[in-house]
């Protein structure tokens, strides 16, 4: 059957003059010529080996039968990359964009604004072979930094809820890297950058094992801003007479000198510039200042765990992986009023246990157990003196010291079903059982750490900001599903659906690190109920996926523009996205990744400026990449990649915004022989002057100022 397809009108207009669109039209056009001369199964149509894929599902399933969407970058994208930070990378991904701060300092975007603040952490999944990074009430902002992305095998993406295979936290998404594989060549790399930037990694590998390190130390180009950071990948695969035991290490550490917002109201002090507040990105060099020399972050973090697998005689399979994580992090917290120092650290054990087997040729089930033990420990401390301003009072000395014990409780099902060659169904639940004892260390209630008020200005006693709840014990009951469905249309092309449920299990911070306008036990596990509907097709020369979902969020957990929590709020996200990947000819090849998406807010709060059907801010309708790779011989490739960011508001009330911007990249690779290739990177090309990112708090713009052009050179070395 022949099927036109064309630009939407709505569609172009979003993207003037860019590339992207451009890019769009030429691929779609150039698919849909195609289409009448020939059949599905011959030439763009032809079908591949099935891609496997491990995130989406309890157990391997191929690409194309997935009754949801999945994106993988593969270790080929990944060795061209080279990523520094996990923008980098993550940033090819449709409907996901990862804003950089500082250093190695990122907030995520998967179907969601760029979150931030309190709500922004645990609201993803973060994990590696599977198994999440951090415990499920201890997530960071920042933890996509603890993965090693550019020692992956490959990464793959799940955009919208998974909980029903994850638990609490997969609300917008997954990032899971796959451990490097074994039996493959060695290698040693060398990059030198602008900036004093220093990249040494290096591969090791043999039938059984595989060792991955990265060195990356960079000077920034933001005064006192520099950065060191170790990351190493350690993989053994022991086979015993009737089990495979894969085992992996991973260790992480950074030293970062941290530049924070450069802000509008620090001009005349920190800075001089004669921009207008909203444009104050364009001045780079006031960008390039730091206006905070003792912004800092030492995180440091291990994680071990070793999968046992059996084959049992019933035909079915039994996996066993026992796992530990400890993380610890120090860091100033530059971008609030009191600029205090927070340190956090916690440890866990845990297994999981999956048990498959085949009940029949057309039924398969999965079931299991998640057990999960965390310690962890919170100390947030202020060395300023006590302040009082916009009627909050911020004390001297500790706001909060407390520890917390959490046990996690999840039995899971998985049921798939093939009802014919075309037609299959899969259905997954599990429920959650998360328990928190918390021991507050401190003086309880809304009093400096010995039991003393907080003053204003006038001398008078009143509460300070931060509210300590007495020792107590929190249970959070959650169930998640998820159905879908799948029907190949012929051998290479599918329709797909599914349903699906994710959860937030309230972190530890929301529920004991409060303000004195919250109640203590009031706060609720986020949730979120998502419908996508799409269709993908996987061909020798044309790969694509087309998706359009929507979903709703309740008890959304967000700071507002004036710093105070608000625990309650109700969120809806609608959108499309199209994923596609076009072999143009033998030399050149073209990658698009587009989404078109409304984030709004689904409830009124008048002090927090929230009003019903606001977008959210933070929250691009258009975002986009464009990958355009050219390899004239077997020696020689380049990659230009336009990367777009559409407009966005800057706080919930919608009264400032920033215009987006698009950047672009160049990547070079020169193989000189079998062993020794040349690479030459360039970074926003024609030094364009954004930011990385943009918000406005507490009356003032604020903004990370993003990297001006930057070159890279460097050598990788193989055997």
């Amino acid at each position: 059957m022949t099927k036109s397809y064309s630009c939407s009108p709505a569609i172009a207009s979003s993207f003037t003059l860019s590339a992207i669109t451009l890019a769009l039209c030429v691929s779609n056009m150039a698919f849909a010529q195609q289409l009448p001369q020939q059949t599905a199964a011959q030439a763009n149509s032809a079908p591949i080996d099935d891609v496997i894929v491990v995130t989406g599902s309890h157990t391997p399933i191929a690409k194309l039968t997935a009754s949801n969407n999945v994106d993988v970058i593969t270790q080929d994208e990944i060795e061209r990359v080279l990523a520094v930070t996990p923008a980098d990378l993550l940033n090819r991904i449709t409907g996901v964009h990862i804003h950089t701060n500082n250093g190695m300092e990122s907030l995520p975007a998967m179907r969601s604004p760029v979150l931030t603040g309190p709500g922004a952490a645990g609201a993803f999944i973060f994990a590696q072979d599977g198994i999440a990074t951090r415990a499920a009430g201890f997530a960071n902002n920042n933890g996509l930094s603890e993965l090693n992305l550019a020692g992956a095998s490959a990464v793959e993406v799940i955009r919208g809820p998974a909980s029903a295979i994850y638990g609490s936290n997969a609300v917008h998404g997954v990032v899971n890297a796959l451990s490097a594989n074994v039996d493959q060549p060695g290698r040693l790399r060398f990059l030198y950058g602008e900036n004093n930037h220093i990249n040494i990694a290096t591969k090791f590998s043999g039938e059984e094992y595989a060792i991955d390190y990265q060195h990356i130390n960079d000077g920034g180009f933001r005064d006192e801003s520099d950065f060191v950071s170790n990351k190493l990948d350690a993989k053994f695969i022991t086979q015993f007479s009737d089990a495979t035991v894969t085992t992996t290490f991973s260790g992480f550490n950074l030293d970062q000198e941290t530049a924070g917002f450069i802000s509008s109201g620090s001009n005349g002090e920190c800075y001089t510039s004669s921009l207008a507040d909203n444009v104050l990105y364009e001045d780079t060099a006031a960008m390039s200042k730091n206006c905070d020399p003792d912004a800092y972050r030492q995180w440091s973090s291990v994680r071990w765990a070793s999968k046992w697998e059996w084959s049992l005689d019933n035909g079915a399979k039994l996996a066993l992986t026992p796992f530990y994580r400890n993380n610890h992090m120090e860091f100033r917290q530059h971008y609030l009023p009191s600029r205090a120092i927070e340190e956090n650290s916690h440890s866990s054990v845990g297994v999981k246990t999956i048990y498959s087997q085949s009940l029949s040729n057309d039924l398969d089930i999965v079931a299991g157990i998640d057990l999960e033990s965390t310690t962890g420990l919170l100390i947030e401390t202020q060395d300023a003196a006590d302040k009082y301003s916009w009627g909050k009072a911020r004390q001297q000395g500790q706001h909060f010291n407390y520890e917390v014990d959490a046990q996690i409780i999840a039995p899971f099902v998985q049921v798939m079903y093939q009802a014919n060659e075309q037609l299959s169904f899969d259905a997954s639940a599990r429920f959650d059982n998360t328990q928190y004892d918390y021991d507050n260390l401190i003086a309880d209630g809304t009093t400096k750490a010995d039991g003393t008020s907080c003053t204003n200005n006038n001398g008078a006693a009143i509460d300070c900001l931060f509210l300590r709840p007495a020792d107590r014990t929190d249970d959070f009951s959650n169930t998640s599903i998820k159905a879908g469905v799948n029907y190949l249309l012929t051998d290479n092309t599918a329709l797909f659906a599914s349903i699906a449920s994710g959860f937030r299990a309230p972190q530890t911070t929301d529920l004991y690190r409060l303000q004195n306008q919250q109640s203590i036990g009031t706060i609720d596990s986020e949730s979120t109920d998502s419908i996508e509907i799409g269709y993908r097709q996987q061909a020798q020369d044309l790969n694509y996926e087309v998706v359009w979902y929507t979903m709703k969020k309740d008890n959304f957990f967000f700071r507002d523009a004036d710093g105070l929590n608000v625990t309650d709020g109700k969120t809806t996200h609608t959108g499309f996205e199209l994923g596609l990947d076009y072999q143009l000819t033998q030399t050149l090849n073209v990658g698009v990744n587009y989404s078109f998406a409304s984030h709004e807010y689904d409830f009124e709060r008048a002090n927090s400026g929230v009003v019903n059907g606001n977008e959210i801010d933070t929250a691009p309708s258009t975002m986009g990449n464009v990958q355009v790779t050219w390899q004239p011989t077997d020696a020689l490739s380049m990659e230009l990649e336009w990367l777009h960011m559409g407009q966005y508001y800057l706080e919930p009330a919608n009264e400032h915004e920033y215009d987006g911007h698009d950047l672009v990249h160049l990547r070079t690779n020169y193989r000189m022989n079998d062993t020794v290739t040349l690479t030459a990177n360039i970074d926003n090309l024609t030094d364009e002057a954004y930011a990385s990112r943009a918000d406005y708090a507490f009356g003032t713009y604020r903004f990370f100022g993003g990297q001006p052009r930057n070159v890279k050179v460097g050598v990788t070395v193989n055997f």
